[in-house]
C-alpha cells in the first residue's frame, strides 16, 4: 500500500494496522458514512480510507427523529452493499441500539452477524467502561472495535439531549474511559461532540488513532455524515462544514426533469429505440 493512507493505490483494503500507522506517521485521515453502492463506490475512488455504515442511517435513510429504532436487520442490508460498492476502504459498521447493551454475548452476536452476513471488515459501539466487557469479548473472536465517546446519539435521552459532553470534571473522566477502551483493545476511538483542547489531550494520550466530529482539529482523523458534508441536512449542527450544496442542484435537475416531461420536451427521438 501507498504509505499515504488517504487516495493511496492498492490491491487490498485498508486495515487496522494501516490505521496505526498512519497514527505512528502523525498523518490524518477522512472518515465518511455510506450506505449503499453506489456512493460507497463514489468515496472510495476518491480514496476514502474508512467507510462507517453509521446508526444515522436511522434518520437520513429511513425517516427517524433518532438512531434509536433502527434495527440490526436494517443496517445489515445497507452494510452489505457498502462493503459491494467499495474495493478498498475498511468497512465499519455501527451495532444500532439493543444490539450490544445487555450482555458480552450479545455484542458478540450481533457483531458476528455484520462480519458473516455483510462482510463487515470491524463494528462500532458506544460507551466507555460500561461496555468494556463487550469490547473485550468482541475482540478475543477477532472482531475490531471501533469505540464511541463524548456526545453517544444512542444514550441521547440519559444525556439530557444533543450537548457538548466532557466538559470540566466530566474530560478526566472521558479521558479515563478512552484509556480503558484502548486497553481492552479497541482500535480507534471516535471523539463526537467534546471541547477540543479535550479531544486534543485524549489524542497525544492514546496510542491507537481518535476519530473527531465536533471535537476540533486535534483529532487524528475527522468524520462527517455525508449527507451533512453534500448540504443535504437542513439545519446541520455547528461542526459541519457544507461542502456542496447538493439539495440546489438535485431540486434544479427534478424541476427541469418535470417541466420537460409536462411540455412534452423529454423524451426526444434521442432517447428512444426504433
Amino acid at each position: 500500500m501507498s504509505s499515504s493512507l488517504y487516495g493511496g493505490a492498492s490491491g487490498r483494503r485498508v486495515t487496522v494496522r494501516d490505521l496505526a500507522s498512519a497514527k505512528e506517521r502523525g498523518e490524518k485521515w477522512p472518515m465518511l458514512t455510506a450506505y449503499d453502492a453506489m456512493t460507497a463506490r463514489v468515496f472510495d475512488e476518491a480514496g476514502v480510507p474508512v467507510l462507517l455504515v453509521g446508526d444515522s442511517a436511522a434518520m437520513v435513510v429511513y425517516g427517524y427523529d433518532s438512531t434509536l429504532p433502527v434495527t440490526v436487520d436494517e443496517l445489515l442490508s445497507l452494510t452489505a452493499a457498502v462493503v459491494r460498492g467499495s474495493s478498498r476502504a475498511l468497512v465499519v459498521a455501527d451495532l444500532p441500539f439493543g444490539s450490544y447493551q445487555s450482555s458480552p454475548a450479545q455484542a458478540l452476536e450481533s457483531a458476528a452477524r455484520f462480519m458473516k452476513e455483510a462482510g463487515a471488515h470491524a463494528v462500532k459501539l458506544e460507551g466507555g467502561r460500561r461496555v468494556l466487557p463487550q469490547v473485550e469479548a468482541l475482540v478475543a473472536a477477532g472482531i475490531p472495535v471501533m469505540a464511541h465517546l463524548g456526545l453517544t446519539p444512542q444514550s441521547v435521552n440519559t444525556l439530557g439531549g444533543y450537548r457538548v459532553q466532557g466538559r470540566g470534571q466530566d474530560g478526566d473522566e472521558l479521558l479515563s474511559d478512552a484509556k480503558a477502551l484502548q486497553q481492552a483493545g479497541a482500535f480507534a476511538v471516535v471523539l463526537e461532540c467534546v471541547p477540543a483542547e479535550l479531544a486534543e489531550r485524549v489524542t497525544t494520550s492514546l496510542a491507537v488513532p481518535t476519530v473527531g466530529i465536533g471535537a476540533g482539529a486535534g483529532t487524528d482523523a475527522q468524520v462527517l455524515v455525508w449527507q451533512d458534508l453534500m448540504g443535504l441536512t437542513p439545519n446541520p449542527a455547528k461542526f459541519v462544514r457544507k461542502y456542496s450544496d447538493l439539495a440546489t442542484e438535485m431540486d434544479r435537475a427534478v424541476r427541469a426533469f418535470a417541466s420537460e416531461v409536462s411540455s412534452g420536451a423529454f423524451p426526444t427521438r434521442e432517447h428512444a429505440y426504433s
